[in-house]
């Protein structure tokens, strides 16, 4: 029987960096968005050219906290607006695919002591829920790095009305724990009780993803990875307001290379499959070739 696999686009802030040319700031893809309109959406277009299925959105870094550091708080409705407009345009051309509406972690990436009282984040985890739902098939809640952080996105993104698919960042070294120390396997009993309707694993080492994996097996839920081709990150990207320009990319994660890793997740049962940051649309167009040679159907 042919399996159907979900394949999501490639990483978007890196790609975006590279394209533009312009340095890197603490606003990061938000702000190669303002300064290059278009651009967001010709890097959805490359990616449903090369198989992808899904388009993720450019909203994981919109947050208040980031635009108000930069002055330009005023502009939060209006940039989740621009950038579902980009993903709808290229979808459309496309003819086909969905749209999945990131939110990113608020503060900060993989920092999980830096995550706001459950409160205060439910209801900013809401606020663009709601504002991304009517332009979206899903919301994709991405690079969730501790338990807290999973339950109170969950909450939040269930105003949207739309499904919710769940994604923790995990432990570079070590697969079977989030980046807070606390074990993938305590993960079920929050996605399951937040209403996911899938588990994965992004923004972490290829290496790492299958003993995620192997326990997102028994969680009940389709699942799957997407991960990033950084050599590491970096104390100096833990510190506060950092840019991107201190992580650097893998020469060795080629799309051959990171398409072995995929393959291996397809194996152990990953029906959600897709790349992070450092991985661009040569990536997606390797994985899409290899599942189309091993008889899978992209969905």
């Amino acid at each position: 029987m042919t399996k159907d696999i979900t394949l999501l686009d490639g990483g978007m802030g890196q790609e975006l960096i590279a394209r533009s040319g312009d340095a890197p700031t603490p606003l990061w893809a938000t702000q190669v968005m303002m300064d290059h309109p278009g651009l967001v959406g010709a890097v959805h277009a490359d990616y449903f050219a090369t198989g992808a299925t899904v388009a993720t959105t450019n909203t994981y870094a919109i947050h208040h906290d980031r635009l108000l550091a930069a002055g330009i708080d005023d502009r939060f409705a209006a940039l989740h607006g621009q950038a579902l407009a980009e993903a709808r345009a290229a979808r459309d051309a496309r003819g086909a695919g969905r749209i999945a509406g990131s939110i990113g972690p608020l503060v900060a990436s993989y920092r999980p002591e830096t995550h706001p009282p459950h409160g205060e984040a439910v209801g900013k985890y809401a606020e663009i829920a709601r504002l991304l739902a009517p332009g979206v098939d899903l919301l994709l809640c991405e690079t969730v790095a501790s338990l807290a952080h999973a339950s109170a996105v969950l909450e939040g993104a269930a105003a949207g009305g739309r499904p919710v698919w769940l994604s923790v960042t995990v432990d570079d070294e070590d697969g079977s724990r989030l980046r807070s120390g606390e074990r993938v396997a305590d993960l079920r009993a929050v996605a399951l009780a937040g209403g996911a309707g899938a588990v994965l694993a992004n923004c972490s080492a290829p290496e790492a993803m299958a003993a995620a994996l192997d326990l997102f097996a028994g969680f009940g839920l389709p699942f799957g990875a997407y991960a990033n081709g950084f050599t590491r990150i970096t104390k100096e990207f833990l510190k506060d307001s950092p840019t991107v320009d201190v992580l650097h990319a893998r020469p060795e994660m080629t799309p051959a290379r990171y398409a072995d890793f995929v393959m291996d997740w397809v194996a152990a049962g990953a029906t959600i499959v897709g790349g992070c940051c450092e991985t661009g649309p040569a990536h997606i167009a390797e994985i899409a070739r290899r599942l189309r040679a091993g008889g899978y159907r992209i969905v």
